[in-house]
């Protein structure tokens, strides 16, 4: 489909996945942007380390080209936790998604 697909990581009974989630359906640039990914979202942790490439934390945001390579220059502002956002980055995970179909369309 040529769309990019975005990773969400976050667990049910996690109040930092349950307050992103909440954030990011209330989001009406980001609900409009989303319908230009593919997202998936994991409700559990998996064992892959493609897919928690520094550590198994939550919630976690993966932007994946279609060559199926994380996008390691799309990232948080943790240097600790590089795909970790909370409610209050939703700009910038508002700009790494465009910045997903920017590098999606120059790169193809």
């Amino acid at each position: 489909s040529n769309k990019p697909l975005m990773i969400i990581h976050h667990l049910e009974d996690c109040p930092h996945s349950q307050a992103l989630k909440k954030t990011f359906a209330e989001h009406k640039d980001i609900q409009k942007l989303a319908e230009k990914f593919i997202l998936l979202n994991l409700v559990y942790e998996t064992t892959d380390k493609n897919l928690a490439p520094d550590g198994q934390y939550v919630p976690r945001i993966l932007f994946i080209d279609p060559s199926l390579t994380v996008r390691a220059d799309i990232t948080g502002r943790y240097s600790n936790r590089l795909y970790a956002y909370e409610p209050s980055d939703v700009a910038l995970l508002y700009s790494n998604m465009q910045k997903a179909l920017k590098l999606l369309k120059t790169e193809l």
